[in-house]
């Protein structure tokens, strides 16, 4: 016996699927698929401080490097920093240089890192050399615990390369 599906059923299950696919494409989804590669040696020293590597289309160090303002501003609205910050839009301050950029000013999103001044003060390149950090309780992790799960993943790795070598 065939079963029908309704209309609305059709459209409810298309619109799931859309919404997996676009979940993909949103900003920082990428964060766990950089880092599937277990035989290419982690370099703390090419991620940013808290084990990331910003993407080469990033919005704000593009909109920064080339000054352009409508790719700072669609940056300020998908990252949605007056809704998590309250803060307005500021040319001046919504820039970005990476946070590991020497000489150069210090912008909204780099200044609301967490994980950046502890690694600095540790004399860290970036997290996965800390011992802490699988108990590491910092902001970043609580916010995005799978991000920190992935990450106590590098630093097992790296750790593991360290000893082979």
């Amino acid at each position: 016996m065939e079963k029908s599906i309704n209309r609305r059923d059709f459209f409810k299950a298309g619109f799931g699927c859309c919404a997996l696919l676009m979940a993909s494409r949103l900003p920082g989804a990428d964060l766990i698929s950089k880092f599937d590669d277990p035989q290419k040696p982690i370099d703390p020293k090419t991620l940013c401080y808290c084990g990331y590597t910003c993407p080469e289309d990033c919005k704000f160090l593009n909109g920064t490097l080339n000054n352009d303002e409508e790719m700072k501003k669609e940056a300020y609205k998908t990252w949605k920093l007056k809704e998590r910050f309250g803060v307005e839009y500021d040319s001046d301050k919504m820039i970005c240089y990476g946070c590991k950029a020497e000489g150069k000013p210090e912008g909204f999103v780099v200044s609301q890192c967490t994980v950046r001044p502890c690694a600095m003060e540790k004399g860290y390149d970036a997290c996965i050399q800390c011992k802490e950090l699988a108990t590491c309780d910092n902001e970043l992790w609580t916010r995005f615990p799978k991000f920190h799960e992935h990450v106590i993943g590098m630093r097992k790795q790296y750790l593991a390369r360290q000893s082979g070598k």
